[in-house]
């Protein structure tokens, strides 16, 4: 069975940039959507991006959008997320998802393993 990760994440002051990847094995990206999901501390997962399978279309949250874009890898088992200009409120553990749908908000979404971005205040 495949497996997806997460990776890239660490402590950043304000201001600073991020790249996270999203990266399969036994599997690849291209025919699904990717999305991105943090999650705050104490806080409910928060669905930041969607990269859609059917269009290519981009869904960014107001709360990321003009900082943060995503991009296919040239490998078919990568996904990026460039994330700049990091808040204190950009804090929280990242997680990618397939959807074999367009929404990324999908009932049989496949969760990978988070990577922790830390932004102090």
């Amino acid at each position: 069975q495949g497996q997806l990760v997460a990776t890239g994440g660490g402590l950043v002051h304000p201001g600073g940039s991020l790249r996270l990847s999203c990266v399969a094995s036994g599997f690849t990206l291209e025919t699904y959507s990717i999305g991105w999901f943090r999650q705050a501390p104490g806080k409910s997962p928060e669905l930041i991006v969607c990269l859609s399978n059917s269009d290519e279309k981009i869904y960014y949250a107001d709360s990321i959008k003009g900082r943060f874009t995503t991009s296919r890898g040239n490998a078919k088992n990568v996904v990026y997320l460039q994330s700049n200009s990091l808040r204190p409120e950009d804090t929280g553990d990242y997680s990618c998802v397939t959807d074999r749908g367009s929404t990324c908000r999908g009932s049989h979404l496949f969760w990978g393993q988070a990577t922790t971005v830390t932004v102090p205040s």
